[in-house]
């Protein structure tokens, strides 16, 4: 039985939803035996020329700036926290590991498909030579141990609006690493970033998905849940990202200020993103809501334009910090 924490009515969706699971993840996912793994963009090492390979990889990572690597590093301890965000999927309500077949399983196949980024990028890191893999470990630990708080506690329509969120988000930061990989003259790390990051519009087309199945469904309540994580502001995963011997969430502020200033992930994207999801789900036009949930539409309707104008208010001065991550 599922234990009810919150709306039975939310729960009730959730296993309506979770009847069609397997025509889900045919359509959002992709088979394993086919898909790409790790080992189909690294050097070979049982190639004969497999230390020419690397010399060439490093060759190429030499010109990277030192933003760039800290963003690349960012995104990569990112990804590696992947236990902390399939437990957390796990615990959200409607989702039970006593029915593997339901939701657990589109969130074990998704887990699965998101573990070959982290461990591509930090395979290739380590090739390149200018990265201080043991800082980059330490701060992976870290980030995995303090835990994450996305605002959504175990609710799933907030969750839902979460993770399409921040899948566009991770599309938008690994489609631009790759494009300034390329400007820079790695060839290999742009292909990198460019298949990650298709993955990652593939699984914000799912969850999506899931968001516009149930507007459809419980139109009110999924409206004020969209309210509720837009008041709230969408955390990034790494917003606990630490460095060692330091407090949490304060190497993310300056991880945050290099992807800013790369351009690499923005303030405006922020609201390019709700923007984008406004649109897609027809919040305009959605039918039937009750009064709250139609306060909650004229709230999120007028959010984009108060969120432009704080983003341009532009960036504070560059603050001088050492990313214990990057040699040199």
């Amino acid at each position: 039985m599922y234990e009810v924490k919150m709306k039975p009515a939310r729960i009730e969706v959730m296993r309506f939803l979770a009847q069609k699971i397997d025509s889900i993840i045919d359509e959002f996912l992709k088979k394993i035996d086919t898909i790409w793994q790790p080992t189909d963009f690294l050097p070979d090492s049982t190639n004969k020329d497999f230390a020419k390979d690397i010399n060439e990889l490093q060759a190429e990572c030499r010109e990277l700036p030192y933003d760039y690597l800290a963003v690349l590093v960012g995104d990569t301890i990112t990804e590696e926290a992947l236990p902390t965000y399939e437990s957390w999927l796990m615990d959200v309500d409607g989702i039970t590991k006593t029915e593997p077949e339901g939701w657990s399983k589109w969130i074990r196949m998704w887990s699965a498909e998101e573990n070959r980024h982290g461990d591509l990028l930090n395979k290739f890191l380590y090739l390149s030579g200018r990265v201080n893999m043991r800082e980059m470990e330490i701060s992976t630990q870290y980030l995995i141990a303090d835990g994450f708080d996305n605002g959504a506690a175990k609710d799933p329509y907030k969750n839902f609006v979460y993770t399409s969120f921040q899948e566009l988000a991770t599309n938008i930061s690994h489609r631009r690493t790759a494009t300034l990989a390329k400007k820079h003259g790695s060839n290999q790390l742009s292909t990198i970033c460019g298949v990650i990051a298709a993955d990652e519009a593939r699984h914000a087309k799912a969850y999506k998905s899931f968001v516009a199945k149930i507007f459809e469904i419980d139109a009110s309540e999924m409206m004020l849940a969209f309210e509720e994580m837009m008041r709230k502001r969408i955390a990034m995963p790494a917003h606990f990202l630490r460095q060692a011997g330091e407090s949490i969430g304060k190497t993310f502020v300056h991880f945050s200020d290099a992807a800013q200033r790369l351009g690499v992930y923005t303030s405006l994207d922020y609201t390019h993103i709700l923007e984008s999801l406004i649109k897609e789900w027809d919040i305009a036009n959605i039918p039937s809501l009750s009064a709250k949930a139609e306060r909650a539409r004229d709230y999120l309707m007028g959010l984009p334009e108060r969120f432009k104008r704080i983003s341009e208010r532009g960036l504070k001065a560059p603050v001088e910090y050492q990313f214990g991550w990057i040699r040199g």
